[in-house]
């Protein structure tokens, strides 16, 4: 990728050189330089949609799906480091690879459910900010939803991509809302750590689809393609950065930079997400309070439980993480399309230099905003696509995994060993909570 945008200073710094350690050495890079696409990719995962699929399962089933974030983790890691990976060897993300190894049909298929996915989940959380701002400053929800479309759009077209990804990393910190909340209500820490060791597994409609939905919010296709995307960013963006494939000596640094990244950036996600199940089971669930339909419905549904403190810190948590998110769906569906469709794409490119990629960004955000709009209950389509994605998941994480072994894509740096068997494992697990969930529905 060539023509992109004047390089900010303030990218030349130690965080970006890997012919040595990214992480340890001379220089000492903080943690904050060294953490990127990962700790942006982890916190997103935890937009308006997931936090209302977690107040869901959290008010449905107390602490009993509390688990799945435990066990989800090492899968989310393993997932997010191939994609990475992929991004960081080849300069290409997943779609580009795709196009280029794969028959066009394929990624035709993939693109468009990507897109479909992206766009509905986009909506719904625009929707959920609107109605968070509501709670917290009376006015039309329809005008917020605007706003924040226009926000999202602009910051993305017009602001230099190192200061744009800056304030992507301050907006991680509107997730530790969450965490203050879960010290804001009472918990029962016992009756917790019991369902998180012995959980109560049951198999029913319900349950199945929730862990479903729990997975398809934490193992998300359009996290796949933004972390690959990023890695191909700095690639482009940062001068001491080559493909792994061109310039095989960055290979251990951007390894272990890649590993750090994702560890971190997941386990922000799950601890955020863990925070969620627990407060609403430790309110919600715990004063019968169990069908919640949104995440600005949690919020409300807070206020005479756990009191005002928790309410706003919860109703805010859902406008900041809709920031961070809605960027983060309409990229990932720009990247994937430009890649496929082989358009000069990327957020680090000028708008005239990478139009078609800017329009298709802006029109996924328009979509998503006009969505709200429509006789559809969007509050409703935050659960479902959950679903929807973990669905799609499936055979995206099968050619990812497919993709990652192949020397003739990867070079040295195909995938082996313990990263191959829990990427296959988390492929596994995806398929099999989609079969029981179909399973269940057709009984």
């Amino acid at each position: 990728m060539t023509s992109q945008r004047a390089e900010d200073p303030d990218t030349r710094d130690s965080g970006d050189y890997e012919p040595e350690s990214s992480v340890v050495g001379t220089s000492k890079p903080r943690l904050l330089q060294v953490l990127g696409p990962g700790l942006i990719t982890g916190a997103s995962d935890d937009d308006p949609s997931g936090i209302a699929t977690y107040s869901q399962v959290g008010a449905q089933f107390g602490y009993g799906l509390g688990w799945i974030m435990l066990f989800s983790y090492p899968l989310m890691c393993s997932v997010q480091m191939i994609a990475a990976r992929i991004g960081r060897t080849t300069d290409h993300g997943i779609a580009g690879n795709l196009r280029r190894y794969y028959p066009a049909s394929l990624t035709r298929v993939i693109v468009v459910l990507l897109f479909i996915a992206n766009v509905i989940n986009l909506g719904a959380d625009l929707g959920a900010m609107g109605e968070a701002v509501t709670l917290l400053v009376p006015g039309p929800a329809h005008l917020y939803v605007v706003v924040f479309g226009v926000i999202c759009i602009v910051t993305q077209v017009f602001m230099q991509y190192a200061q744009y990804v800056r304030v992507l990393k301050w907006l991680t910190l509107a997730l530790f809302a969450y965490i203050a909340t879960l010290f804001a209500v009472d918990v029962d820490w016992a009756q917790l750590a019991r369902d998180l060791v012995l959980p109560p597994l049951r198999w029913d409609d319900a349950y199945l689809t929730g862990i479903v939905a729990v997975l398809g919010t934490t193992i998300s296709p359009y996290l796949f393609f933004w972390q690959a995307a990023e890695e191909v960013e700095d690639i482009d963006t940062k001068p001491t950065r080559e493909a792994l494939l061109r310039m095989p000596a960055q290979g251990p640094s951007a390894l272990h930079r890649i590993g750090i990244d994702t560890i971190v950036g997941m386990g922000f996600s799950n601890v955020v997400a863990l925070s969620i199940i627990v407060t609403t089971a430790a309110t919600l669930h715990a004063h019968g309070i169990t069908d919640i339909q949104s995440s600005a419905q949690a919020a409300e549904a807070l206020r005479p439980i756990a009191g005002n403190f928790a309410f706003a810190l919860f109703a805010m948590g859902i406008v900041g993480t809709g920031l961070l998110a809605v960027p983060v769906l309409a990229g990932s569906s720009a990247y994937a399309i430009g890649e496929a469709m082989q358009w000069p794409s990327g957020l680090a490119r000028q708008p005239k230099e990478a139009m078609a990629f800017y329009v298709t960004l802006a029109l996924a955000t328009l979509i998503g905003v006009f969505f709200n709009f429509l006789p559809i209950d969007p509050i409703r389509a935050l659960y479902w696509s959950a679903v929807l994605n973990g669905v799609i998941a499936v055979p995206v994480m099968v050619i990812m995994m497919l993709m990652a072994a192949r020397f003739k894509v990867m070079g040295q740096f195909a995938i082996s060993g313990w990263l191959q068997i829990i990427g296959w494992l988390s492929t596994g697990v995806m398929a099999l909570a989609v079969v029981g969930m179909g399973v269940s529905w057709l009984r």
